[in-house]
């Protein structure tokens, strides 16, 4: 079988960014464009924790889906199985600098966020009592510190 293009980025190389992870065409012509938001540098940092990420979904899925500007362009937003990032896929032909700020929002949200988890009840979710507020509210504050607010131009596109 043919490796699929994800397989193909150098992880010992990526680094926490956003990256155009590709893009697509729905038969009814539209495009999706799909974000890599990498969180944590992968096999060189710890990954997040799954509750961490768990919760970073719920969060995140929420503050996006209800965005005054953004909202009905989202199309997903889910963990990576590694534990690393998120993807979020997006209509139309986006570039990564597109959605900095909305990353910032996003996570500024996650990150100063009270109260009870959005979804996390035995009714919403399948699995609500796996979830870290904590952990997800540490996590989105290291990537908001270390890399959405100062992000530098080389964290937009994967590495070669």
């Amino acid at each position: 079988m043919k490796k699929i293009d994800s397989f193909t980025i150098n992880h010992l190389t990526l680094m926490p960014g956003i990256y155009v992870s590709r893009r697509d065409l729905t038969p009814s012509g539209d495009e999706i464009t799909t974000f890599d938001v990498r969180m944590t540098a992968p096999n060189r940092e710890p990954a997040l924790t799954p509750q961490a990420l768990h919760t970073i979904e719920h969060l995140a899925a929420t503050f996006l889906r209800n965005h005054p500007q953004w909202a009905s362009k989202v199309v997903y937003w889910g963990p990576m199985g590694c534990c690393t990032g998120n993807y979020l896929l997006m209509q139309g032909h986006l570039q990564s600098a597109d959605i900095v700020e909305l990353m910032r929002e996003t996570f500024r949200f996650v990150a100063s966020f009270e109260g009870e988890i959005p979804g996390a009840t035995p009714r919403d979710c399948g699995n609500y009592s796996f979830n870290d507020l904590e952990a997800a509210r540490a996590a989105a504050r290291r990537y908001l510190e270390e890399t959405l607010e100062p992000m530098p131009a080389d964290r937009l596109t994967y590495p070669q």
